[in-house]
C-alpha cells in the first residue's frame, strides 16, 4: 500500500510539474504571439486593398465550398461569397452527396442549368454526376459540382479538379466570410513567391447580426457554450498559430477557411480520404514534401478576421466535434511520425511536432489521470492539505491565464468585441471554463483516443441551424 501511495504521489507531483512547464510554455507564446501581431498590423496596412483588387496582377482565385446536408445555412453562405470584392474568382461549391434539399435549394435559388463542361479528374475522387451553372449574369462565376458521397477530403478534391484557377481557397459551406477576406489571405502569395498555403482566422457567428450573408454586426451568443468557444478559439488562432507562424512551423490551417497554391495541393497527392483529421494532414504533408523536395516554402497566417462560422450550441453537437478533431490530430501525428524528433525536417520536426504531441495530443490524457490520481489519493486518505492547494492553483491558474491573455490580446489588437460588458464576459469566461467546461472537453478528447483505436473514422452528423439575426 504505501508503495502505491508513493507512486500514486509521485504522478501527482510530476502533472503539477507539467502543468508549470506548459504555462511558461504558454506565457512565451503569448509574449511572441503579441509582438507577430503588432509586427503584421504595422506590416500589412490594408488600406491598398483597393488597388490590389483592381491591379491586373491580381491572381483569380477558385473557392471551393464542399456541403453536405448544408441546406439552413447553405444559400446564404452561397450569396455572401459571390458578393466578396475581388477581382476575378470563381465559387465551386461540391455537394457531397447531401441526403436533404441542400443541392434543390442552390439550383432554385440560383438558377441552375446542367453544364457540359469536361471533368479531368487529376486526383482520383468519387463520381461527379453532374456540373452545373447559371444563366443569370450576377452567377456567371458559380458553379454547382453534384457528387457520390465521399467526405469532405474526396469533395475538395473533386473542387481542385473542377477549379480553373492556380490559387484555390478551401472553406466550410457555413463559412460567412468577409467583403475582403480574399484580398487579405491573398496578399502573402503576392508578397512570397515561395508561399504554398495560408490559414486565414476563424470566429463565432453565434450572436452577431447576419444580413444578406453579411456580419453586420459583432456580438456574444445568449448561450453560455458558444462563448467558451469564442474564448477557445481566441487561444487558437491569435495565440497559438500566430507563433508556429513566425518561424513558418504552422501545422494547421482550418479547414474553413484557407488558401492553396493548387499545383502544390495536386503535386502532394490532394486531400486523404482516410483520416478526419484532412485539413492538417494536408498542412502537414505539404511541409513533409517541401523539405525532402528541398525546396524553399512557406505556410502562412493571416491573423485579421475575415472568417465566421457557425459553433455547435450543444454538448452533443460539440462533443463530436471536439471528438473529430482529437482523432484527427492523433491520426496526423501518426502518419507523420518519422518527421518526429528528425532534425531533417527542421523547426517542423525538431519543436512543432514534439509540442503539438507532447501538449496538445497527450496533454488531455496526462491531465485525466492526474484527475484520477488525485481521487485516489483523497480515496486513500493519503492527499495532504497542501499538495492539494498546490494542484488547485496550478490547474486553475494553468487554465485561465493563458485564455485571459488571449482575450486581452484581441483587444489591444483587433477590438472585434467593443462592448465593455462582452470584454469582460469573455474575461470572466477565461476564468470559469476550468470549472466543469475544461473537464467536458477533456473527456471529449480523451475519448478521441479510445474511438480511434477502435476504428472509429466517422465525422458524426453535424446539425446546424442556419444564421440568424443576433443582438440588435
Amino acid at each position: 500500500m504505501a508503495i502505491i501511495e508513493f507512486l500514486l504521489q509521485s504522478y501527482f507531483l510530476l502533472v503539477i510539474g507539467y502543468f508549470v512547464v506548459v504555462n511558461l510554455t504558454y506565457t512565451f507564446f503569448l509574449g511572441m504571439s503579441f509582438r507577430e501581431i503588432l509586427y503584421y498590423m504595422r506590416h500589412n496596412s490594408f488600406g491598398n486593398l483597393r488597388l490590389l483588387v483592381q491591379s491586373e496582377l491580381t491572381p483569380p482565385v477558385s473557392i471551393l465550398a464542399p456541403a453536405y446536408n448544408e441546406e439552413p445555412t447553405v444559400v446564404e453562405s452561397v450569396k455572401s461569397l459571390l458578393k466578396l470584392n475581388y477581382g476575378k474568382y470563381e465559387v465551386v461549391v461540391i455537394n457531397d452527396g447531401s441526403k436533404d434539399r441542400t443541392l434543390d435549394r442552390l439550383i432554385k435559388e440560383f438558377h441552375m442549368y446542367p453544364s457540359k463542361q469536361v471533368y479531368r479528374p487529376l486526383i482520383a475522387a468519387k463520381r461527379v454526376r453532374g456540373i452545373y451553372k447559371s444563366h443569370q449574369p450576377a452567377y456567371r462565376n458559380l458553379v454547382i459540382v453534384d457528387k457520390e458521397n465521399g467526405g469532405k477530403a474526396d469533395a475538395l478534391n473533386v473542387g481542385m479538379n473542377i477549379a480553373r484557377f492556380e490559387y484555390v481557397c478551401a472553406i466550410d459551406a457555413d463559412s460567412l466570410l468577409e467583403e475582403d477576406s480574399l484580398q487579405k489571405v491573398v496578399k502573402p502569395f503576392l508578397e512570397d513567391s515561395t508561399m504554398v498555403a495560408v490559414g486565414g482566422i476563424v470566429r463565432i457567428a453565434n450572436g452577431c447580426k447576419v444580413v444578406n450573408g453579411r456580419v453586420v454586426k459583432v456580438g456574444l451568443s445568449d448561450k453560455l457554450l458558444p462563448i467558451m468557444q469564442v474564448v477557445e478559439y481566441f487561444r487558437a488562432f491569435l495565440s497559438g498559430r500566430m507563433i508556429w507562424h513566425g518561424v513558418n512551423g504552422l501545422l494547421i490551417i482550418s479547414g474553413a477557411f484557407g488558401m492553396f497554391r493548387r499545383s502544390s495541393v495536386i503535386e502532394v497527392g490532394g486531400y486523404r480520404h482516410d483520416t478526419v483529421g484532412e485539413d492538417m494532414e494536408l498542412v502537414v504533408r505539404l511541409h513533409r514534401k517541401m523539405r525532402e523536395w528541398k525546396r524553399p516554402y512557406r505556410i502562412a497566417f493571416v491573423p485579421d478576421p475575415v472568417c465566421w462560422t457557425e459553433a455547435p450550441e450543444t454538448p452533443k453537437m460539440l462533443g463530436r466535434q471536439r471528438n473529430r478533431w482529437h482523432r484527427g490530430l492523433l491520426d496526423t501525428m501518426l502518419i507523420h511520425r518519422k518527421m518526429f524528433l528528425n532534425p531533417k525536417y527542421g523547426i517542423v520536426g525538431l519543436a512543432a511536432m514534439p509540442y503539438f504531441v507532447l501538449v496538445e495530443l497527450l496533454g488531455p490524457v496526462i491531465e485525466f489521470v492526474g484527475y484520477l490520481t488525485l481521487f485516489a489519493l483523497i480515496a486513500l486518505n493519503a492527499l495532504n492539505a497542501e499538495m492539494t492547494i498546490l494542484f488547485f492553483i496550478v490547474a486553475v491558474f494553468y487554465g485561465s491565464m493563458y485564455s485571459v491573455g488571449a482575450v486581452l490580446l484581441e483587444e489591444v489588437s483587433f477590438q472585434r468585441y467593443p462592448k465593455p460588458f462582452d470584454l469582460a464576459l469573455l474575461l470572466s469566461v477565461g476564468v470559469i471554463e476550468n470549472f466543469g467546461y475544461r473537464q467536458m472537453t477533456l473527456w471529449w478528447r480523451v475519448k478521441g483516443f479510445w474511438d480511434y483505436f477502435r476504428g472509429k473514422k466517422s465525422w458524426g452528423t453535424m446539425q446546424r441551424k442556419g444564421f440568424v439575426s443576433g443582438q440588435t
